[in-house]
């Protein structure tokens, strides 16, 4: 991919959220599955205040999503959640994980304190790291985030 691509909130799931479920499934992921089945139920549609669910657009097509949220693990609603972040493996390392994160960091600075999230790939560990997360040791997060 040569461009990146359009980044926008999601206000309703598209049909093709379905392609990166299942990419994401024969991964290993199921957090795309748990995206889809909690937004059909209406538990979670990233509505909260200072939460959003963006799409990553490419040629009209959904190449990535990810979000943010209140951490529901967290005592303290000033603490945000980094949340089913995923991009299809033929946009990866083109820059559009990185746009991402951080439209989704520029949205949570002023509503949230800090930004934790949980991952469970070395690779991503190290994706985070480098975009300037810290890694923590806490059984609801693996790095956090924060404008300290």
């Amino acid at each position: 991919m040569s461009t990146l691509p359009q980044l926008a909130p999601l206000l309703d799931l598209p049909p093709d959220i379905d392609e990166l479920r299942v990419e994401a499934s024969a991964e290993g992921f199921r957090f795309m599955g748990k995206l889809v089945a909690e937004w059909d139920a209406g538990q979670n549609r990233f509505a909260e205040p200072g939460e959003v669910l963006l799409g990553a657009f490419q040629a009209s097509c959904l190449v990535a999503v990810g979000g943010l949220n209140r951490d529901p693990y967290a005592d303290r609603l000033e603490i945000g959640r980094l949340r089913h972040l995923y991009v299809e493996r033929a946009a990866r390392r083109s820059g559009v994980g990185s746009a991402l994160v951080g439209q989704l960091l520029d949205r949570a600075k002023g509503v949230f304190q800090s930004v934790r999230l949980r991952t469970t790939t070395q690779e991503a560990a190290d994706f985070y790291v480098r975009l300037g997360f810290r890694p923590v040791r806490d059984e609801a997060a693996t790095h956090v985030w924060s404008w300290r």
